[in-house]
């Protein structure tokens, strides 16, 4: 997926004027961090930790589950949760009771979780946008962005 033109549909689309994008952190990454910036989402970083097999995680979810129900909870009338993960029920039923539940953004059918099942109005399957929303690289100064 293009960052860039995902964050305009946001936009666009829902009138998204805050965009967080939770991240684990890699030095190597700056770039990336430096082009996400750029293109308007604001980035909270999560430190991460190398698996058995050195390969680095960095387990986002509590972040944003404390950032949607606690610290910018009072600076937005309403959120849209990009994910289908079940993980964010007690989330999405939370902001959902509250009426601050806007919509649920799922990469695919196959990536929906059973338990957002009771959430249909809220859903958009974002692979209906896959052409608008793909990432088609271009060569500036050899790097794809």
């Amino acid at each position: 997926m293009d960052f860039r033109k995902f964050r305009k549909y946001l936009s666009d689309k829902f009138r998204v004027r805050k965009a967080f994008l939770f991240i684990g952190y890699i030095k190597q990454n700056e770039k990336l961090y430096t082009s996400l910036k750029s293109f308007g989402y604001q980035v909270v970083f999560k430190p991460t930790v190398s698996d058995s097999e050195g390969k680095s995680k960095g387990n986002v979810d509590a972040e944003l589950v404390l950032y949607s129900s606690a610290i910018e909870y009072s600076n937005y009338d309403q959120a849209i949760i990009v994910s289908g993960d079940g993980d964010f029920f007690c989330l999405v039923d939370f902001l959902r009771k509250r009426r601050k539940l806007k919509g649920i953004i799922i990469p695919n059918r196959y990536s929906e979780s059973s338990m957002l099942k009771d959430f249909g109005e809220y859903k958009t399957f974002i692979n209906r946008e896959k052409e608008k929303l793909e990432f088609k690289p271009t060569k500036m100064g050899g790097v794809a962005i």
